[in-house]
């Protein structure tokens, strides 16, 4: 597998087709491993919180998920892997389900269940909603991680938001007791069952989806998107022109 290295982590440099091929062939009773796929706000966090760095370097795979990061890379003249957006890629993947798979889900509100299903109307789907706050919380964590070992899957799709989620199959994989695939896909399975609507194509295609998002939601987003997530754009320009790593561990 080829990776790019960037902004301190080994991304995988592939694209959503070749994600979702690879991850469908992987043998469900190997032991869980998990798949984060990392936008600007990961980046950000990662720099301001490096007590979360293990969780992203003990993941199988890392994925690129925003174009943003990857065109201001581009401009700088650094090495960008292939962008495989989660929410594409949980899309993809769940037409590799075989008829009555199982399918563990962690963090989909009960409510768009009914939905989900309907969409799903062949996989045999293993649902736990835990409480907000889930990294806060090692009871409910602890609730969330004994789901996971007793509804075994292939893909195991992590949805309580970052970084609970990447906080989540970290302590899933480290039971030891958990086998198949974690996905970590924020608000994919939103998207699948028209919880929330995406950007339209062109917009996804330009890297204006997080516009699209802040319109929509700017009470919750605009701190993130506005205040936060910019300083992407320092780290990318410090990775290409100083001696100092954006990252501790950056090479």
């Amino acid at each position: 597998m080829r990776t790019v290295r960037l902004l301190g982590l080994d991304f995988a440099d592939m694209d959503v087709s070749t994600a979702a091929t690879y991850l469908a062939a992987r043998d469900p009773a190997a032991p869980f491993a998990s798949v984060i796929t990392p936008n600007a706000d990961h980046l950000v966090r990662l720099h301001r919180q490096p007590e979360l760095r293990p969780i992203y370097d003990t993941a199988a795979l890392r994925l690129l998920d925003s174009r943003v990061v990857s065109g201001i890379a581009s401009v700088l003249g650094l090495a960008v892997p292939h962008v495989c957006p989660g929410s594409d890629l949980a899309a993809l993947l769940v037409h590799h389900l075989a008829p009555g798979e199982r399918v563990t889900v962690i963090g989909l509100r009960a409510a768009y269940l009914p939905a989900l299903r309907e969409h799903l109307p062949h996989a045999d789907i293993a649902h736990h909603d835990p409480p907000m706050g889930l990294a806060r919380d090692p009871a409910a964590l602890g609730d969330a991680v004994a789901f996971a070992i007793a509804h075994p899957a292939r893909f195991t799709f992590l949805a309580v938001g970052s970084p609970e989620q990447e906080i989540l199959a970290h302590a899933i994989a480290s039971s030891g007791r958990a086998y198949g695939i974690g996905l970590c896909i924020g608000a994919a399975l939103d998207f699948l069952v028209g919880a929330q609507r995406r950007a339209p194509r062109a917009m996804q295609r330009a890297g204006l989806e997080w516009l699209h998002r802040l319109a929509r939601d700017p009470q919750r987003l605009a701190a993130r998107y506005l205040r936060d997530d910019p300083l992407v754009l320092a780290l990318l320009a410090r990775e290409r022109f100083s001696s100092r790593p954006a990252y501790p561990g950056s090479r």
